[in-house]
């Protein structure tokens, strides 16, 4: 009996599929390069145009101004420490990277949660789709992203979304289901519209849960950061990668020690952001 043929081989698929895909999307794919280069590159060079005294001292004042004194002195001590490990430039390139991931991320996401807890149906036909996107090694969305967009930041920016959306995505449905239906029926009761429901209502009761969705999102994104040193993104994740390869314990622990930093600025920065958005809102309510 021949074993080849109940070998099942996914590439002898998919080749053909990216093949295709790169010959006649070429100038798509193109497109999306450009552009998300072009984002990438100006939050970048406005991250890393000013001395790095006069950005944290910015980010301090915009923290302490738009959320509180707390926000203010982690932000402080998180850039301050990114400084001081001497990777100011990688710091601020893995800042914009994962912006800009969890951006798209969560623009993806919540919109799709939404439909999620709505229609059941699309429920039931999302959830393997991420049940496999979850169990999947995350290294994985490297290889098809490196096949249509080459080395660079691009795929890396493909596979953090990619790997990024689920969690987002999963608990945005459930933080959606678990509005209490009385406020719901409240607010069809006074004859709200359905988008005054939604924001005057439904987001402000789902913001615990859909904070927890959005601090998964930032860390699935950093740890991402780290594979995508692999492919040429640069950054933080590139330091780990020459650590690593050059066996230096001390320049590998200093870039994660400073990716650790990152993580905790923007889970902060976001956390009180919206946590302060929702106050004003209910109070506006």
């Amino acid at each position: 009996m021949n074993l080849d043929l109940l070998r099942f081989s996914p590439g002898t698929y998919l080749a053909p599929i990216v093949d295709w895909l790169n010959t006649n999307f070429h100038p798509v794919f193109e497109g999306i390069t450009w552009l998300i280069e072009a984002v990438l590159g100006g939050i970048e060079s406005a991250l890393l145009y000013l001395p790095p005294y006069a950005v944290i001292a910015i980010a301090v004042l915009f923290a302490a101004f738009v959320i509180n004194i707390r926000v203010a002195a982690v932000t402080a001590v998180a850039l301050t420490f990114c400084l001081l490990t001497g990777f100011w430039a990688a710091s601020m390139q893995t800042l914009a990277l994962v912006t800009v991931a969890v951006a798209i991320s969560v623009s993806i996401a919540f919109p799709l949660g939404i439909l999620a807890s709505r229609y059941k149906t699309f429920e039931k036909v999302v959830r393997p789709l991420l049940d496999i996107m979850q169990t999947v090694p995350p290294w994985v969305y490297l290889i098809p992203a490196v096949m249509i967009f080459s080395l660079g930041r691009v795929p890396a920016i493909i596979a953090t979304i990619v790997y990024g959306v689920p969690p987002m995505l999963r608990l945005t449905t459930l933080a959606f289901n678990q509005v209490p239906k009385d406020l719901l029926e409240l607010g069809q009761a006074t004859g709200a519209p359905p988008r005054s429901i939604l924001f005057k209502i439904e987001i402000p009761s789902a913001m615990p849960t859909l904070l927890v969705g959005l601090n998964q999102c930032i860390l699935l994104s950093l740890a991402m950061v780290v594979l995508a040193g692999l492919v040429g993104a640069g950054g933080l994740g590139a330091e780990v990668t020459r650590g690593l390869t050059r066996m230096e314990m001390g320049l590998g622990l200093r870039a994660g020690l400073a990716i650790v930093a990152i993580a905790i600025l923007l889970d902060r920065l976001s956390k009180g952001a919206l946590q302060d958005h929702a106050r004003s809102s209910a109070k506006h309510g």
